[in-house]
């Protein structure tokens, strides 16, 4: 099989690569990450402008990708820059939930995001939920023609920014059920909507969000009532092949610096790198980085097949991923020193994502009881 890119792709990936190699320096980055956004809004242009939004959606949704392969191509680059622009959030989650169940006044949306006009959020986690994505307790009830929304929504990534929030919530069965779960398109502008923010820790910013009687038409219903589920799932298998090509990305670049680090830093009159010791540290973070690529080209080529298949592969990947890049930053840290913890030096960004990408969607040992989960379905 070959998985060399095409023709189309590498030519995306290398146009991403010049553009943020050129403008996404660390001092660029420092000053976004003191910004009261978490992001860009000039290189949040720039990037619709070359089409990197465009290339997350499918023809049909007015972009020119959209495919596993696209995915991972764009988000690769994005870890290897160390990007803290919501691409994941706004684009993939908020974009691919509106284009999958919206109507045709609601995907006018998607146009507006793919030409980087718009900012969205999903707000689906809760403060019980933990990694369970079917456990959903806000509550949507009819009033009339009105729906009324009472709950609360946990580390909503972009939330401050987003000039809409896509909210789960829960019009019937029980807390854990896949059934009756709903998705409103809330304005963030909302009556009875509040938020808390914070910064995260890997660079952009989430909020915890109070939902306290939030009264919406019922044409805010993104799809059928209680029918949502299934396209929570796509979009968060979607999300999940991105942040594990985003941490392969991150990966690559903690081994590059390590490795000129090493062959810069002299002691005893020569390069550190020459030391053997430290060869076959950097030829350890070869092997996992080798293998972290193979899992991630695995889980894009399985996302448009069956979900249990897809999933099963999505688990395996980021299980390997979050046990690999674990390591990659810890020795890329104790192998360069004290400089690696300086806020100034790329390689102190670019450890934080890696780490904290595990966490998000499931650490490794939750994607390892999901693959469990999984083969023995």
């Amino acid at each position: 099989m070959n998985f060399d890119l095409t023709e189309e792709r590498q030519m995306l990936q290398d146009s991403l690569r010049r553009f943020l190699s050129d403008r996404y320096t660390t001092s660029v980055r420092n000053e976004i990450l003191e910004g009261e956004s978490g992001y860009s809004a000039d290189i949040w242009g720039q990037l619709a402008e070359l089409g990197v939004i465009g290339a997350l959606f499918s023809e049909e949704d007015g972009g020119f990708g959209g495919a596993g392969f696209d995915i991972s191509t764009v988000f690769e680059e994005l870890g290897r820059a160390g990007v803290v622009e919501p691409l994941l959030d706004t684009a993939l989650l908020g974009g691919g939930l509106i284009a999958a169940l919206g109507n045709d006044s609601q995907k006018e949306l998607v146009e507006e995001v793919i030409g980087g006009a718009v900012q969205l959020a999903f707000a689906h986690g809760e403060p019980t939920s933990r990694y369970e994505t079917s456990r959903v307790e806000t509550t949507a009830t009819v009033d009339g023609a009105e729906i009324i929304l009472k709950g609360q929504k946990a580390v909503v990534v972009n939330a401050e920014a987003a000039d809409h929030l896509i909210v789960s919530a829960r019009e019937s069965g029980d807390a854990d059920s896949t059934d009756g779960i709903s998705l409103f398109l809330v304005p963030r502008d909302t009556a009875g909507l509040s938020m808390r923010g914070y910064a995260l820790l890997a660079g952009g910013r989430a909020a915890e969000v109070d939902l306290d009687g939030v009264r919406l038409p019922e044409t805010a219903r993104l799809g059928a009532a209680g029918g949502a589920y299934s396209a929570i799932a796509d979009a968060l298998a979607r999300a999940e092949v991105a942040l594990a090509a985003e941490t392969l990305g991150a990966m690559e670049t903690a081994t590059e610096l390590t490795r000129q680090y090493l062959l810069t830093r002299t002691q005893f009159g020569r390069p550190i790198g020459t030391f053997q010791a430290l060869q076959h540290r950097v030829a350890d973070l070869l092997i996992e980085l080798e293998q972290a690529r193979s899992a991630v080209i695995n889980a894009a080529g399985h996302l448009e097949g069956d979900a249990r298949l897809r999933d099963l592969n999505i688990a395996a990947a980021r299980n390997l991923i979050g046990r690999a890049g674990r390591l990659v930053a810890e020795d890329s840290i104790q192998m360069h020193g004290g400089i690696a913890m300086t806020q100034e030096y790329e390689l102190a960004h670019i450890a934080k994502r890696i780490v904290m990408a595990e966490h998000r969607f499931g650490d490794a040992d939750t994607q390892l009881e999901r693959f469990l989960d999984l083969s023995a379905a």
